[in-house]
């Protein structure tokens, strides 16, 4: 018969996280992101204190945020890795609502370990508790059920025995990967009770390549052979797959050109010569012209979003292949499915293709779109404008090198960075399944977390600064560095844009155009120095470039401020693609009318297979 060892249910969970370990024989829960209070300080508390380096606690400043940390962690390795947030029962759980989402849209691996209500209810209500008049079942924590993959509620001490392997089966499961709620309910979390020592041996975790079904990867070969001029999107999951060299040789052999989502960009280096850019709403002139004229779209580890689709107007009537690990995003838009881990797939591709080449790439309109890009990322003339955000990114580009990784997550940044971001690999991390204003500030200290060796830039806009940004103290306290570049202008420029390009007016977006008594005047730099970073205001496009090189000897967060202009877009020339945001049918200008009519007229355009 199995020994026994006697621990409380909290000290069994902690217990149990520290020893499950990657193929690196590294944790795969790196640590746990923790803010105590009731519901999960007495029991979770006393068993983190108890774990020492076994399995670090760190304090944050905000539930949300800190799960963005730990997201942008995950990401930044791949899904290999992840961490765990716990939280107090109430607005302590609620607040992990957010980032849960943030994690289940992006298919990361996070951890939440959320305070519950007691079991037994004998001090039923307690404090913070939901009651439900018609189900007594029901707690704050049931808000996770539709943003977790796998969610469960631990009422007894021994539900961890089946509960904690069916989560880290999610986090590991490519094709399931995402985030998983335990409710641990406060007095069960105190609980002692007998557990076998076997249970407690170490494990490790192997992410698995699932192969393409025979049939599936003939039908697909037989596609690509009788294309003409095929184009491949490489999506986050080339990334999670670790299949950048395969796409890299595949689209090299199959002369095929490989345009990127935001999830995907950075899989194939920029200097790449089959790298044409950015696809879609945000898209270059050379990738959706390739999109365009493709007779075949091979996507490759994407879901396949609107903005990469131009809300299903870009690709005409090509065929779509999709090869996805996930067979709910291989099936997507009619497509023929690959289901099938993204390497392996590309691998096994090239084998049955028999010296396959498509037609010339249009080299000629890479060039076009790459000068493009370069004379609208050049440093400014004299003069008194305020820079664009082209121009921001220009100035970060020149003084940054090839280690450096640009993050963002929303506002005017994502479209812009996509755009005209030059990245080596791996150099680029965007939130934009989501788009969720505020991941920026802790998704830059996770990122960093997770690569220490490459330079971390944070791209963000003053709103969502605003929304989020006290993990900057945390990162001071915890000596982890990265530069922070704060584009001022004066609201929420980015969908004022998109307000005016649908028929509206401007109306409550930018300061200006907001019912207020007195138009704000925000200290940025003094009040990202409060929190200990090192804050500057660039007083121009040169002088940002040297407050980025600046910033590489320093062991704590830079922030740098600059004012840009709100007025123009990221996008330029015949850049960019239609994007469907629903216009008014009736409404009082003539600027609203035509809007709607040229809403009516790209509607038309719509692929409605699904």
């Amino acid at each position: 018969m199995d020994k026994t060892v006697r621990l409380t249910a909290a000290q069994a969970m902690t217990r149990w996280l520290s020893v499950q370990m990657t193929e690196e024989n590294t944790r795969f829960i790196d640590g746990v992101w923790a803010i105590f209070g009731h519901g999960n300080v007495a029991g979770l508390g006393e068993a983190l204190q108890g774990m020492g380096d076994a399995l670090p606690t760190w304090r944050g400043q905000n539930e949300q945020t800190m799960a963005h940390a730990a997201i942008a962690f995950a990401k930044g390795h791949a899904r290999r890795r992840a961490q765990a947030v716990t939280t107090s029962i109430g607005p302590g759980a609620t607040n992990v609502v957010t980032a849960a989402a943030l994690a289940h849209v992006n298919r990361l691996p996070l951890l939440i370990i959320a305070g519950d209500v007691f079991a037994n209810r004998r001090p039923d209500p307690v404090l913070q508790q939901i009651e439900d008049f018609d189900d007594g079942t029901v707690s704050a924590n049931d808000c996770f059920r539709p943003v977790s993959r796998y969610f469960d509620r631990i009422t007894r001490p021994e539900h961890l025995l089946s509960a904690l392997p069916r989560a880290m089966r999610v986090m590991t499961d490519p094709a399931n990967c995402g985030p998983v709620t335990l409710a641990f309910c406060q007095d069960v979390q105190a609980e002692a009770f007998d557990w076998p020592e076997s249970f407690f041996a170490p494990r490790v975790w192997r992410i698995r390549r699932p192969e393409p079904d025979a049939q599936e990867l003939d039908e697909v070969a037989e596609l690509i052979r009788a294309a003409k001029a095929p184009v491949i999107i490489a999506g986050g999951g080339v990334i999670h797959s670790g299949a950048e060299q395969a796409l890299a040789d595949f689209a090299t052999c199959h002369n095929i050109p490989v345009i990127e989502t935001q999830a995907g960009k950075s899989a194939l280096a920029q200097a790449h010569p089959m790298n044409f850019g950015a696809a879609g709403v945000d898209g270059s002139a050379a990738a959706n012209a390739a999109a365009e004229a493709a007779d075949l779209v091979i996507a490759v580890g994407t879901r396949l979003q609107d903005f990469t689709t131009g809300s299903r107007t870009l690709f005409g009537d090509a065929r779509i292949v999709a090869i996805n690990v996930q067979a709910y995003d291989a099936a997507k838009h009619g497509a023929t499915s690959l289901v099938a881990d993204a390497r392996v797939a590309l691998e096994r591709l090239t084998g049955l293709l028999d010296g396959y080449r498509a037609m010339s790439a249009d080299a000629e309109a890479r060039a076009a779109w790459l000068r493009a890009v370069d004379a609208h990322c050049a440093a400014p003339g004299a003069g008194n404008d305020l820079p664009t955000d082209a121009q921001v990114i220009g100035a970060v580009q020149r003084a940054t090198g090839q280690d450096a990784i640009a993050m963002c997550a929303a506002g005017t940044m994502p479209g812009a960075l996509k755009l005209l971001w030059q990245p080596s690999q791996g150099g680029y991390h965007m939130e934009y399944g989501f788009s969720c204003m505020g991941y920026e500030i802790a998704g830059a200290m996770g990122l960093k977390l997770a690569r220490p060796d490459r330079e971390v830039i944070c791209f963000v806009g003053d709103g969502s600064y605003m929304m989020a940004n006290s993990e900057l103290a945390t990162a001071v306290m915890r000596r982890v560095p990265f530069t922070v570049v704060l584009t001022d202008n004066r609201g929420y420029g980015c969908i004022n844009r998109l307000q005016q390009g649908c028929g509206g007016e401007e109306f409550n977006n930018l300061y200006k155009d907001c019912n207020v008594e007195a138009q704000p005047q925000i200290d940025y730099v003094a009040h990202a120095g409060s929190m200990g970073a090192h804050a500057v205001k660039a007083a121009s496009i040169a002088d940002l470039e040297a407050q980025i090189a600046a910033a590489r000897g320093r062991d704590i967060p830079t922030v740098i401020v600059i004012d840009t202009t709100p007025v123009p877009g990221p996008g330029f020339g015949d850049a960019g693609h239609w994007w469907d945001v629903a216009v008014p049918a009736v409404g009082r200008s003539d600027k609203l009318q035509q809007a709607h009519a040229a809403y009516l007229s790209n509607l038309a355009h719509q692929r409605l297979v699904n």
